[in-house]
């Protein structure tokens, strides 16, 4: 079959069964669990991709898991994603009534549309007509939350980085790839789009901060107390005035919320506890505004005679969608979009671990529609299924499709024209350098 053949079967063969893929959706939607917590969600695709028959690894990152296609052919390999876990909306009117999870956030779209390709491939036959290797990848982890929990996990051993992509190529799972994909739905549909071949991202570093303070009794003897809360809320104060500090183009971000903010309220706080991120769209801005933040930090255990232990973590990289796989993702999707739908390229200051893979390898991250209301919020919905699922997974297919077929010569040129912005040894020193730890103050 030549390369249009290979796509109008890929098609047939998704809208036949449609309702096989709309259903794993709704499955994965029902059951939302956060960042490596993924069990349930692991084990329903890891059974579906074995029952395909692809050979498939589980627990690849505490969660998680991965599939692989044509592990006999010599071309190169493409990554295809889904990411597993939800968000915590208490407010959603879906959620786990006892976690407060939810997918707000499209994740149960995006493992939908990975499953839907290596089902349809599998069904029509394609992947022998292919002359590359294919890895179907569900990743854990990628919203950056409940970090008390991810440092307990890391204290026992059981991960290094708190984000999927990142743990995931600390330990070598993106060695042999040549390249990944994967799409992400945005409410862009309310602006008169329904797809964007690229995003924008911001990179970020996380911060806990325990402020340390001494207790005494809030009424009788305040005197005798150094008031941790007042601490964290000094330091907030100060971090909102270096707003003005900051450049638009850097488009930086800074948002903060306390974990812990004492233990009674008729004694001075002297443990408070405040988890912060630090955003912006290049490295440079990002280390600096971070230096800042942390002088916010340091001033306020100054002025109030506390101490404060400061644990910064790598969060996110800056993402950088790769030109060529863009234009290929753009071009199938104008099979099924006017060009007046597409918008060229989503600008977002959200932060996305995508990013972290950009640094050393081409990446495609399309967006896509289907929904409404903000990302993250209680409003999140997905109003067309065609648009969140079914579409997507054709653009993708035959994205695909166009890069392995004839010899995989077009996944070769996008390769061969790659520029990394830092090696992936480099990407790794990176996230061993952003992983410190400081201290203010000293109390007597």
């Amino acid at each position: 079959m030549n390369i249009e053949e290979l796509k109008q079967k890929a098609i047939q063969t998704i809208d036949q069964r449609r309702e096989v893929y709309l259903a794993l959706g709704r499955k994965i939607y029902e059951n939302p669990e956060t960042g490596y917590r993924e069990v349930k969600t692991t084990q329903t695709l890891a059974d579906a991709l074995e029952a395909l028959g692809l050979e498939t690894e589980r627990d690849i990152a505490v969660t998680g898991c991965r599939a692989r296609a044509n592990a006999h052919k010599e071309g190169p390999k493409v990554v295809v994603m889904g990411e597993l876990d939800s968000v915590i909306c208490l407010d959603h009117p879906d959620c786990d009534r006892r976690t407060g999870a939810v997918h707000a956030c499209g994740h149960n779209i995006q493992t939908t549309v990975m499953y839907g390709i290596a089902d349809a491939f599998t069904h029509a036959g394609l992947f022998d007509e292919l002359d590359g290797k294919i890895d179907f990848m569900a990743v854990p982890a990628e919203e950056y939350i409940e970090m008390d929990y991810r440092e307990g996990l890391r204290r026992e051993g059981k991960l290094h980085y708190f984000s999927g992509k990142a743990e995931l190529t600390y330990r070598g799972a993106f060695d042999d790839a040549d390249m990944c994909m994967m799409v992400h739905n945005f409410p862009i549909s309310a602006e008169g789009y329904r797809l964007a071949p690229c995003n924008t991202g911001n990179g970020f570093i996380g911060k806990n901060t325990v402020f340390m303070g001494r207790q005494s009794h809030a009424g009788a003897a305040p005197w005798d107390g150094i008031n941790a809360l007042n601490m964290a809320s000094l330091a907030m104060s100060a971090m909102a005035y270096q707003r003005e500090t900051f450049k638009e183009e850097d488009t930086v971000r800074v948002h903060q919320i306390i974990n812990k903010g004492g233990d009674i309220v008729n004694a001075v706080p002297a443990d408070v506890h405040l988890e912060t991120t630090v955003r912006a769209g290049n490295l440079k801005a990002l280390k600096e505004t971070n230096e800042k933040i942390n002088r916010c930090i340091e001033g306020a255990v100054i002025a109030l005679g506390g101490e404060a232990q400061v644990t910064d973590m790598p969060g996110q990289m800056p993402l950088k969608a790769d030109p060529g796989l863009t234009q290929c993702f753009k071009e199938n999707a104008l099979r099924f979009y006017r060009e007046e739908e597409i918008l060229p390229c989503l600008k977002s200051t959200a932060s996305f671990d995508m990013g972290d893979l950009s640094r050393f390898m081409p990446v495609l991250h399309g967006i896509t529609s289907g929904i409404e209301g903000g990302l993250h919020s209680k409003d999140y919905r997905i109003v067309d299924e065609e648009d969140a699922y079914i579409t997507p997974m054709k653009i993708m297919a035959c994205t695909l499709i166009d890069l392995l077929a004839g010899g995989a010569s077009r996944a070769k040129e996008i390769c061969g024209q790659f520029r990394p912005v830092m090696s992936k040894e480099e990407y790794l020193q990176y996230l061993v350098d952003t992983q410190q730890q400081h201290h203010y103050g000293n109390m007597q």
